[in-house]
C-alpha cells in the first residue's frame, strides 16, 4: 500500500490524533510537523480533516538532511520528470519543514533549480518563500496542485529527508464561509472554528471503514450534540454524511442551529433539533456517538483572580458531572463520545476540570493515544485565557 504525507495545522498534535483515530495508530507516524499515513492518498478525506492542511504524495526518502545535498538532488532529478507534465509554463514552489534554513536560502535554491529546469528547455516560475513553507493561500493562489503546478515538500525526519509533492490542499474559502457567512452567530456562546469541529466529530466517530465497490453502503451514523449552540458541530457532521441530532437549553440556540443547517443546504441529511437541558434531558431518538463543545463557563478578557477562576471551574465541573451521569443512564458500555471542555491558561500552566480525574466514578474511561498525551490536546490561541481540551470518553 502506498503512503501519504499530511501537513498538519497550527497545533499538530490535534491533527495527529485525528489521523490516529481515523486510521489507527499503526497506520500513522509522526514526521516533524507532519504525519505519514500508510494508506493511498486517494483514501485520505481532506475535506473532512480539520487538522490537516495539505496532503502530499510521497516521492522518496533521501538518506541525508544536508541542505546542499538536497539542493543538488533537486537540481539533478526534477528536470527529468517534467516531460510527464503538459506543455506550458510551470509554477514550482518549495516548502521546507524542520530544517535550519532561512527563506533566503530556500529562494536561492529555488533559483538554482529554475536555472536547471530552463536549461532543459522548460519555462518555469518559482514561487518565492517569505517563510520556510508556503502557506495554504499561496498554494491555492498559484494553483500548485494544477497540471502545471508543483509544490515540493522537504521534511526533516531524523537523519533522513522525506520528499513529497502536494496533491491537495484545504479549501480555506469554504471554511471561512461556514464560519463567517452563516446567518446566525453568537460570540457569547463561543465561536467554535469549523476545523476544530471537524476534529471533534472525527475523534467521536473513530475508525474509517474502508469499503469495496461490492460492499453495501453503511447506514449513516447519527451524531448528537447535547450543547448544540449555533450548530457548528452539527453542520460539520452533516457535511460528512451523518444524521444530526441537536439539543440546547436555550430555544434561541435551537433556532440558530436550524437556520444555519438550512443555510448549509445539507437537506438530504436527517436532522432533529430540540430544546433540552443536557443534565436532565431524555433523548428520545437513537444516536450513534456524541460530539460536542460543552459549557465553557464565563469568558475572560484578562487573567481572573484565583477566587473567580475557582468559582467558574466549580460551576462548569458541576454541569459536566451532571451531564455525564445523565448520559450514562441512557447509553450502553462501549458508547463513544468526544467533548471539548474548558481548560484555563494561567502563568503556572493549564488548569483542568477536576471531573476529568474522577471519570471512573461517573462511569467512563478516557481514551489514550499512541502519538500524543491526552492531556496535551488543548486547542488554544495566543493571549486567550479559556482554551478547549478535547476529551474522548468511552462508556464503561
Amino acid at each position: 500500500m502506498s503512503k501519504s504525507i499530511c501537513i498538519l495545522g497550527r497545533q499538530p498534535l490535534l491533527g495527529l490524533v485525528e489521523l490516529e483515530s481515523l486510521f489507527g495508530p499503526d497506520k500513522v507516524r509522526a514526521v516533524g510537523q507532519a504525519a505519514e499515513v500508510d494508506t493511498d492518498d486517494r483514501i485520505v478525506p481532506l475535506d473532512r480533516l480539520g487538522g490537516t492542511q495539505k496532503i502530499c504524495k510521497l516521492l522518496a526518502y533521501l538518506p541525508y538532511n544536508n541542505w546542499r545535498q538536497l539542493e543538488k538532488h533537486l537540481i539533478e532529478n526534477v528536470p527529468q520528470h517534467l516531460d510527464f507534465l503538459p506543455d506550458g509554463k510551470l509554477k514550482l514552489g518549495l516548502s521546507v519543514h524542520g530544517f535550519n534554513v532561512t527563506p533566503r536560502q530556500i529562494n536561492a535554491s529555488g533559483l538554482a533549480l529554475k536555472k536547471s529546469i530552463k536549461a532543459s528547455g522548460r519555462s518555469v516560475r518559482i514561487v518565492p518563500n517569505t517563510t520556510a513553507a508556503l502557506s495554504t493561500a499561496q498554494t491555492i493562489h498559484n494553483n500548485m496542485t494544477g497540471p502545471l503546478g508543483m509544490e515540493l515538500v522537504l521534511i526533516a525526519d531524523g537523519g533522513q529527508t522525506v520528499l513529497a509533492q502536494v496533491i491537495a490542499v484545504q479549501n480555506i474559502a469554504a471554511y471561512a464561509a461556514r464560519d463567517q457567512a452563516r446567518p446566525k452567530r453568537d460570540a457569547r456562546v463561543g465561536m467554535l472554528p469549523p476545523k476544530l469541529a471537524q476534529i471533534i466529530v472525527n475523534l467521536a466517530i473513530g475508525r474509517i471503514k474502508e469499503t469495496t465497490n461490492n460492499s453495501t453502503k453503511p447506514h449513516p451514523l447519527t451524531v448528537l450534540d447535547p450543547f448544540c449552540g449555533t450548530g457548528v458541530i452539527l453542520q460539520e457532521a452533516a457535511l460528512m454524511g451523518c444524521n444530526v441530532y441537536g439539543t440546547d437549553l436555550e430555544p434561541r440556540m435551537v433556532e440558530y442551529s436550524e437556520a444555519n443547517l438550512d443555510w448549509l443546504g445539507a437537506r438530504t441529511i436527517k436532522q432533529l433539533l430540540r430544546v433540552g437541558d443536557a443534565t436532565s434531558t431524555q433523548w428520545e431518538e437513537p444516536f450513534s456517538v456524541i460530539a460536542s463543545e460543552t459549557y465553557l463557563g464565563r469568558p475572560f478578557s484578562a487573567e481572573p483572580s484565583i477566587e473567580v477562576l475557582h468559582g467558574v471551574m466549580q460551576d462548569v465541573d458541576t454541569i459536566l458531572r451532571k451531564f455525564l451521569r445523565n448520559l450514562a443512564g441512557q447509553t450502553s458500555p462501549g458508547f463513544r463520545l468526544c467533548l471539548a471542555v474548558p481548560a484555563w491558561k494561567t502563568p503556572q500552566g493549564f488548569k483542568h476540570l477536576k471531573a476529568l480525574d474522577s471519570l471512573d466514578e461517573i462511569g467512563y474511561t478516557r481514551q489514550s493515544f499512541v502519538h500524543a498525551n491526552e492531556r496535551e490536546l488543548v486547542y488554544h490561541r495566543p493571549n486567550q485565557i479559556v482554551g478547549r481540551e478535547l476529551v474522548v470518553l468511552q462508556r464503561k
